[in-house]
């Protein structure tokens, strides 16, 4: 099963990402796009406050940011409110760059669409219940109890 989920998000990003290559955007990458739109949406955040407005990991917010800020599309700056953490922001680059991503934004909404009329459940709606099934109880108990009836 993850291996088809790891094949399904590959193939999809992998053909976002060639859009966005064609588009003379090699260095945007599909996974930079709930980053883009918090930032837009809240302004510069601290690394916590991106992993919580996009609904991942420290780490994977982390390293997203990192890789971002190697294409030159945010910046790492202190906060001024606590010295200890660092907000990250989109530069000058990244904001050029926003009608094009958001054009792009909008025909992948419109092609997940079509594509969403050929399944007998749209995929959004399909992985939000499997989280919230997996969040009332763990895929991890379902296999220890599987394992207990075996």
């Amino acid at each position: 099963m993850g291996t088809l989920l790891r094949h399904v998000l590959e193939l999809l990003d992998g053909d976002v990402a060639a859009v966005y290559e064609k588009q003379g955007m090699a260095e945007y990458r599909p996974r930079f796009s709930p980053v883009v739109r918090a930032l837009v949406a809240e302004g510069p955040l601290s690394v916590r406050d991106l992993a919580g407005a996009i609904g991942v990991t420290h780490s994977a917010a982390s390293q997203t940011a990192a890789q971002m800020a190697r294409a030159g599309l945010v910046t790492h700056t202190p906060d001024p409110m606590d010295a200890r953490r660092r907000l990250v922001g989109l530069t000058p680059e990244a904001r050029a760059l926003l009608p094009r991503i958001e054009a792009e934004w909008e025909a992948t909404a419109a092609a997940m669409a079509e594509l969403d009329t050929e399944l007998p459940m749209p995929l959004g709606e399909l992985l939000a219940e499997v989280a919230r099934a997996v969040g009332r109880r763990p895929f991890r108990e379902r296999v220890a109890a599987a394992r207990r009836t075996i």
